[in-house]
């Protein structure tokens, strides 16, 4: 079955119209400026600002976890007198008094991708639906072993230590849509199913990605299955297997859908990914601004969910009964970086 999963943005369509933004500023705070995601991520919020007039400023850390450059960076769009801020915070629960300090002065904040902890630290979060974007992996790694699923040997490649966080979102979807007691949905690492070799971490990129494999194998070589936070995880996964010569023989899946993690599955690098769009995200993070900036609206959730929902769809060439996909070709048509 082939479906794109996006949401209808019709709760946001009347910020597209918004009134004059003139004089109006925003804030763009990433993690780092260098991941494909992020710079998606700024060119949507760049376009969409120019196309309202409104000036935008980009701020990002160092590194991924650089949590002392982001509460610099909003301490300088309060001081700047920025209407909105959008951020995807690399310290979900640290970040939250500096958000206080920016919607005390009347900022609205969005975060983007990354939910805050707790979520109603930001105005409104507009995101994958993280869990969902695990869980049909999982459900495609599953439906592909058949009867195997039962005896699977899986490793699992997340982005940190546990905390709330989309790497813990993704990791308990994956498991949940593989068929397996999660326990704790908060944190990972506290599943008992025997099927789990381990847990390790990446840093969400190739080298962190081939460490982590490599570390895995040497509890269990005949892992067969390997879930990856992101695509360079699965990119370093794929080489530490390669290395070994198991490349063609286990399953890996991913999240993201950025053009590189897309060729790797239509290479069959990566058997399925889930799709996300940053640029969406940030362009209709970007209009909500400006719908503040005119009235003071603000932006809704998505009916039953307590986030907006910028969509997800599952990208696989080998499409599975019961989980809907869309293939290589239309996922490279969608896809970012």
């Amino acid at each position: 079955m082939k479906k794109l999963l996006t949401t209808s943005a019709v709760a946001l369509a009347a910020f597209a119209g918004a009134a004059s933004a003139q004089d109006t500023s925003a804030c763009l705070i990433t993690k780092t400026d260098t991941n494909p995601f992020f710079v998606k991520m700024r060119e949507g919020a760049e376009a969409k600002a120019a196309e309202l007039g409104i000036a935008l400023n980009s701020y990002a850390g160092k590194v991924d976890g650089d949590h002392e450059t982001q509460v610099a960076a909003i301490e300088t769009c309060i001081a700047n007198g920025a209407k909105g801020i959008l951020l995807t915070a690399s310290d979900t629960s640290s970040i939250v008094p500096a958000v206080q300090q920016a919607r005390d002065a009347g900022i609205l904040v969005i975060a983007l991708d990354t939910p805050l902890e707790p979520i109603d630290a930001a105005d409104m979060t507009f995101a994958t639906d993280n869990f969902l974007a695990g869980e049909l992996i999982g459900q495609w790694a599953a439906a592909s072993l058949g009867d195997a699923a039962a005896d699977a040997k899986i490793g699992m490649l997340d982005l940190a230590v546990s905390q709330p966080s989309v790497g813990v979102l993704r990791d308990q979807g994956f498991l949940t849509g593989f068929g397996i007691d999660v326990k704790d949905p908060g944190k990972w690492g506290d599943e008992d199913d025997p099927r789990i070799v381990g847990n390790d971490v990446t840093q969400g990129n190739e080298e962190g990605g081939r460490r982590a494999m490599e570390n895995l194998l040497a509890s269990d070589p005949m892992i067969n299955v390997v879930y990856t936070i992101n695509e360079p995880a699965a990119a370093g996964a794929y080489e530490a297997l390669k290395a070994i010569g198991r490349e063609n023989d286990v399953l890996i899946v991913s999240v993201d859908g950025g053009c590189p993690g897309v060729a790797n599955v239509k290479d069959g690098v990566i058997g399925a990914t889930s799709q996300q769009y940053p640029l969406l995200m940030a362009s209709k993070g970007i209009e909500a601004i400006a719908a503040f900036a005119a009235d003071g609206t603000k932006p809704q959730a998505t009916d039953g969910k307590d986030f907006f929902d910028t969509g997800v769809a599952l990208v696989t060439d080998k499409p599975v009964d019961g989980v809907e996909s869309i293939d290589t070709e239309e996922g490279t048509n969608l896809c970012w970086g």
